[in-house]
């Protein structure tokens, strides 16, 4: 079975939130150390990826200032760190970036000490292949990629990776090389994860003769052109679209997870080296962490948390907590992470390099 549609989901209810039902500091328990006041954190993540109270209420319990600044994928932030550290703290990059984020040194050793609302991440989420022994991240949020589309102009479901591809109308990819050769190499058979340079040779070119209907391929802004209307579907992080369908209050699009395969991801917070404030970064952490902050990011952002106090407290809205697309089943034998591969990173980027060129976009 195809994770369920979301056709109806704000008509019916399903993402009501009771006005009353608000983010309120006074329920935060966490207190800020002492020391703090008036310094600066600077902070490089995700644009879609913190709630709307997050930083601003951060900044009122410590007296600091934060400075956020977003990139639109791994590559790009790790491309930027290695230039040298402009100034920022704290990242929040994805599990398969991580490793090579440690093997060239762009973080540190998280000091667990200043970080006491470690205790508060799911055992499910500890200990993960990226980071063996959970010293260099606090694991944060989680989600799936998948398929969206405007139900008002797609006549059928796109319910699998076939039909999404042999779609006719335009599209959008995710400008992400190792995400959509990963589809690719598993719509093709092998390990969607594969070193093999022959396999992602033939990946690239699957992907290549199926670009004819590709507008354009989106840096972290499928659900904007999907919104404008400039697209039929896109491939997209499923927390994105839920923001949509949060925002828009209407019945015009739909978010799958093909039953046949789909990847799910984990992002962890990291302390970056050379950043000018790394104390702050860990006081930073430790809030996020915190059980009520964590759940309204939830209800905000409408990504699955790795914090299993903030699922405990009863804060998250049901409709998101007990929603299959938002929390997917995480031990789903269809889906998969993406891995460390090592010097084979070369050859992914390689051939979406080769690709953007032979389609132009």
């Amino acid at each position: 079975m195809v994770l369920g549609v979301a056709l109806a989901l704000l008509a019916t209810g399903v993402f009501a939130q009771d006005s009353a039902d608000s983010f309120d500091p006074s329920n935060i328990t966490w207190t800020c150390p002492e020391g703090y006041e008036g310094q600066t954190l600077n902070i490089y993540n995700w644009a879609t990826y913190i709630g709307n109270e997050t930083v601003r209420t951060f900044e009122r319990l410590c007296g600091v200032t934060v400075v956020y600044d977003v990139y639109d994928s791994n590559e790009s932030m790790v491309a930027r760190l290695r230039q040298s550290n402009p100034g920022y703290d704290i990242a929040v990059p994805s599990d398969y970036i991580i490793p090579v984020m440690i093997n060239e040194e762009l973080i540190v050793p998280l000091d667990k000490d200043m970080i006491p609302n470690l205790a508060n991440i799911s055992e499910r989420w500890l200990n993960p292949p990226y980071d063996p022994e959970d010293a260099y991240t606090a694991a944060y949020m989680w989600g799936s990629t998948g398929i969206a589309y405007n139900v008002n102009k797609v006549s059928e479901p796109l319910d699998t990776w076939e039909e999404f591809f042999n779609h006719s109308g335009p599209v959008a990819w995710l400008d992400d090389p190792r995400s959509m050769l990963s589809f690719a190499l598993d719509f093709l058979g092998y390990d969607p994860n594969s070193v093999d340079a022959d396999e992602i040779t033939e990946a690239r070119d699957f992907l290549l003769d199926h670009s004819a209907n590709v507008l354009t391929i989106a840096a972290d802004d499928g659900q904007a052109l999907l919104e404008r209307g400039e697209v039929d579907a896109v491939i997209e992080f499923g927390g994105d679209i839920y923001q949509l369908l949060l925002d828009c209050e209407c019945e015009d699009y739909a978010y799958v997870l093909p039953e046949s395969g789909f990847i799910l991801d984990v992002a962890g917070m990291v302390v970056l080296a050379d950043g000018p404030n790394p104390e702050l970064a860990h006081v930073f952490i430790d809030f996020v962490l915190d059980p009520y902050v964590n759940a309204w990011i939830v209800n905000d952002i409408a990504y699955p948390t790795a914090n299993q106090a903030a699922i405990d407290s009863g804060v998250i809205t049901a409709d998101l907590l007990d929603n299959a697309q938002v929390f997917p089943d995480v031990d789903n034998p269809e889906a998969w992470f993406l891995e460390d591969i090592g010097d084979a990173d070369v050859l992914y980027n390689d051939a979406w390099d080769e690709l953007r060129i032979l389609i132009g976009r």
